[in-house]
């Protein structure tokens, strides 16, 4: 489901949460009118509640999340379950959180939110005397629940919050999904890219590392170290993120390859500002990149060309760029491979895509380039980003 439905069903929810509940605020509002006031502490609520619950129906995150949610709703007690147990509480009676996974079994058989009974209310404790269960949803599929216990009688502004708040939290439990869909994508990718990079860079550095095997040893062996460290580093098997230092090493060892098979053909500059070396970036961004400008920058030139790499310092934000002064390319064609188009730009998309994923759709890539004018990538990247993580 596209992302950007989701993120406006949630707010649609929590904008109806606002109403639902009103009436469930207590104390005139000083500032505004008392609906006004009541939207805004909901809104207010419900962003506390929401980071939590993107990271899935964990008990870690129903921990975290259940006493914001118990809030908007003004109860005594709340729970978050699973298909089996309890995952949290929050309230009065918390010895008997037990029986809250029995009370939700109702709403996890039948997908919908049902009313308990006095009985079982005053399981939990004496003061209570009503209860709501409501199914919680990912993708359509009945995962938990939500149960609420009241010292009033349920009625039915009680029974739609808790259905809102439900679907508020199944809202963001659908965007927990679509997170861990989007990273299995991108880990799949890095793969692919894996993939490209074996065939075609692995036998021409073999290539070139035996040519000198004979003529001159040590740059053999120096080579073939070289190529065992980049390999390390491009197979690897944990990170998604990797510091720009690490990715810039490994993109050295990749040139000094590459150099070894073009010679005097290739030339590299490299301009680095030490204060960016520590930022976080996602694994293979710019070897791709790379890879790019030799290929389409100078194997389809008799001359010798250049290419350069730049990571600065500006503001908040690292900006790297990978230049060449090869033969370009008509923009029409970039277009189609950042599209995802099948192409021979290798890992351009995967690229672009990553950079969206990690750190938002204003990151990705920036391509200039024309038929015989040089290709120009250039990527923008925080310096801290709170959701770049090595999990």
């Amino acid at each position: 489901m596209n992302p950007w439905v989701l993120a406006l069903a949630a707010i649609a929810g929590a904008v109806v949460l606002g109403v639902v509940i009103a009436g469930w605020v207590r104390g005139r509002a000083r500032m505004g009118t008392e609906g006004q006031m009541a939207t805004y502490r909901t809104l207010h609520i419900a962003s506390l509640a929401a980071p939590a619950l993107r990271a899935g129906l964990t008990e870690s995150a129903a921990q975290r999340s259940v006493k914001h949610l118990r809030n908007l709703l003004g109860v005594q007690a709340l729970a978050i379950t699973d298909d089996f147990s309890t995952l949290a509480w929050d309230g009065v009676g918390d010895k008997q959180r037990e029986v809250a996974a029995t009370h939700a079994r109702a709403a996890l058989d039948s997908g919908s939110a049902v009313v308990l009974s006095a009985v079982q209310a005053r399981e939990v404790s004496e003061m209570l005397r009503s209860g709501i269960a409501a199914p919680l949803t990912s993708e359509d599929v009945v995962v938990g629940a939500l149960v609420a216990y009241s010292d009033e009688s349920a009625g039915p502004a009680l029974m739609r919050a808790v259905e809102e708040v439900a679907t508020f939290t199944s809202g963001q439990l659908d965007l927990a999904e679509l997170d861990r869909t989007r990273a299995r994508s991108a880990e799949a990718e890095v793969r692919v890219l894996r993939a490209q990079i074996s065939p075609h860079f692995i036998f021409n550095s073999l290539t070139a590392i035996a040519s000198f095997v004979r003529t001159d040893p040590d740059r053999a062996r120096d080579l073939l170290l070289d190529f065992a460290e980049f390999t390390r580093y491009s197979f690897r098997s944990h990170g998604r993120y990797t510091a720009l230092a690490e990715e810039l090493r490994s993109v050295e060892q990749y040139l000094l390859l590459e150099q070894a098979r073009f010679g005097d053909r290739l030339q590299v500059k490299l301009r680095v500002d030490p204060e960016v070396l520590s930022v976080r970036i996602p694994f293979l961004c710019i070897q791709p990149l790379v890879e790019n400008a030799v290929r389409h920058g100078l194997e389809e030139r008799d001359t010798p060309g250049t290419i350069s790499i730049t990571a600065v310092e500006r503001g908040p934000d690292c900006w790297i760029s990978v230049e060449d002064d090869g033969v370009g390319n008509e923009p029409g064609v970039i277009r189609r491979s950042l599209s995802g188009e099948p192409g021979d730009h290798v890992g351009l998309a995967n690229v672009d895509e990553r950079l969206r994923q990690a750190f938002g759709d204003e990151h990705g890539l920036v391509v200039e380039t024309a038929p015989m004018a040089g290709t120009k990538v250039t990527m923008r990247i925080p310096k801290f980003a709170e959701a770049v993580t090595d999990e």
